[in-house]
């Protein structure tokens, strides 16, 4: 049989976050791109719109 090494609990969160980190910044940036792409398409919608604001600009 073999003997377990007993971990701390730090160790054990060194060992399992190597690679989580890296993760959650990229979902994080994924995100963060999705949201500024829908409030840039409903900027341009608002301003180009039919009733939109440069129509009532003019």
């Amino acid at each position: 049989m073999k003997k377990q090494k007993n971990l701390t609990f730090k160790e054990t969160n060194k060992k399992n976050n190597k690679f989580s980190n890296r993760g959650i910044t990229l979902i994080a940036l994924v995100i963060t791109i999705i949201v500024l792409l829908i409030l840039t398409g409903v900027t341009i919608a608002t301003l180009t719109g039919e009733n939109g604001l440069l129509r009532k600009g003019k």
